[in-house]
């Protein structure tokens, strides 16, 4: 159900990007599908009950193999958390360069209507 509303605000943000005719609608929308993404992969990483993975949890009694078993079966995989953050990083300069581009192109065209700006050809 969650990779399904995962997806659904993907769409939401898909539906921005390419029906608005507003330029900063269409950078809203690249930007929800972009957190769509990474809500979508730190969902891939979680497990119910798991704890972050720690090393230096030992148990006394557990051998070397059942340790490394149960360690591996009680931790949350951290590498989808590690893309999520490169990619937030990645999204925010994207971001800022959109942003840049829509006000630069707001102050030759005095408008964010995509339609408009066409029609202008200048």
């Amino acid at each position: 159900m969650l990779y399904a509303l995962c997806f659904l605000l993907f769409m939401i943000g898909l539906y921005c990007a390419v029906v608005k005719k507003n330029m900063v609608k269409i950078v809203i929308g690249i930007v929800i599908m972009e957190y769509a993404v990474n809500l979508f992969l730190i969902m891939l990483g979680y497990r119910t009950g798991g704890q972050a993975p720690i090393v230096g949890q030992k148990d006394i009694a557990a051998t070397g193999t059942e340790l490394t078993n149960a360690f591996i079966n009680s931790s949350v995989d951290p590498l989808p958390q590690a893309l999520v953050l490169t990619a937030i990083v990645i999204s925010l300069g994207s971001l800022a360069l959109m942003i840049s581009i829509c006000i630069r192109t707001y102050e030759k065209y005095g408008t964010f209507d995509i339609t408009e700006i066409r029609r202008l050809k200048g």
